[in-house]
């Protein structure tokens, strides 16, 4: 009875499968070894890229001189940034087989209360600690909640959205909280460009790289991935699935953390309302990008790929006066093409 659990968590689920009842995870993980080695893009990938190039030629043929303008190319990837770091913690979250509401309202706690007086007295550290220790926290909370509690991740979650915005009205009490530490201020500016890439896009890259070793470079990562596609075959093959999933929510709170010290840089104060619909936002590019709401299967570079085509159209839209109603309506049709494609890829058995 000992054989399992190391083939389990050394080969990865789709060798699991020779112990018999634990075959669910790799029908639902399918071409494993191909995302596992992370290089090459599947076909839902390239699907995206081919979006995304379709999208940058509609900008460059509507608004050529605005669109393909330097300041607005780094304007996209900057307000993809933010968004970006909470969409790579939602993607781990949801393919181990949970889920994650609370995001935007975490976002908006750290970043309140990273912005007080007295926190801004300790300067610059003081900030990025505050910042990332409020999203651990709210993030360790919800995971001993759905981990140890056995509480539905969706009611949890919820719960720590009221929670937090509560919370971080009390905070302001509804003013804007400015921030004074110039060092802070310094990073949003072009002078703190590097290589005219923003600090804020090195920062969002960084955290991608991280997420995707995470979950196809290490043992962590197969583990996510079992859990998400058959907690129970997991489980026998000898996974702390509880521990599993705490550290889950603990990686989605740190990113809320990182973006809500972002989000500080961008905007220069801190808000009650910051991260507003953040969770609707990530888990939509998680999902066009190929992550499986049911849990199992995922890729971080689709789910960053899915924010880049949100952000590139809420651009172009904005650059031609279009109003906010039918960027909304596209989103939609974008979400459902994508739910229909991932029912008809299932249907044909290629997950």
């Amino acid at each position: 009875m000992t054989q399992p659990a190391p083939s389990a968590q050394h080969h990865g689920p789709e060798k699991g499968t020779v112990t018999g009842p634990p075959a669910a995870p790799p029908s639902k993980q399918g071409g494993g070894g191909r995302r596992a080695l992370g290089l090459r893009f599947d076909v839902r990938n390239l699907s995206l890229l081919g979006v995304l190039a379709v999208l940058i030629a509609v900008g460059g043929l509507t608004e050529p001189d605005a669109f393909l303008d330097t300041g607005n190319l780094q304007l996209i990837l900057t307000q993809s940034s933010v968004i970006g770091v909470v969409t790579v913690g939602m993607t781990l979250v949801i393919i181990g087989g949970g889920i994650d509401l609370s995001v935007g309202a975490m976002v908006a706690l750290a970043s309140v209360w990273a912005t007080t007086l007295a926190t801004q007295d300790f300067g610059f550290a003081g900030i990025l600690f505050t910042a990332v220790i409020v999203g651990l926290a709210a993030g360790l909370v919800n995971g001993v909640l759905i981990a140890y509690g056995r509480m539905v991740p969706f009611i949890a979650t919820l719960a720590m959205l009221a929670s937090a915005r509560g919370l971080a009205l009390q905070i302001t009490d509804g003013k804007t909280q400015i921030v004074t530490v110039q060092s802070v201020l310094d990073l949003g500016l072009p002078d703190a460009y590097v290589l005219g890439i923003p600090p804020l896009v090195l920062v969002f890259a960084a955290v991608t790289v991280v997420g995707w070793l995470i979950l196809n470079r290490t043992t962590f990562g197969r583990r996510t991935v079992a859990i998400g596609g058959n907690a129970e075959a997991a489980r026998l093959a000898g996974i702390d699935v509880r521990r599993q999933r705490l550290y889950l929510y603990l990686l989605s709170g740190l990113c809320c953390g990182i973006a809500a010290f972002m989000l500080i840089i961008l905007a220069g104060s801190g808000q009650n309302t910051n991260g507003n619909l953040y969770e609707l936002d990530a888990i939509a590019a998680a999902i066009i990008g190929g992550t499986l709401l049911s849990g199992g299967r995922g890729t971080i570079v689709g789910s960053v790929l899915g924010v880049l085509v949100f952000t590139t159209i809420t651009n172009i839209f904005a650059l031609n006066n279009l109003q906010s109603d039918v960027q909304q309506i596209a989103k939609g049709a974008i979400i459902v093409a994508a739910v229909l494609v991932q029912r008809r890829t299932l249907r044909n058995g290629e997950t």
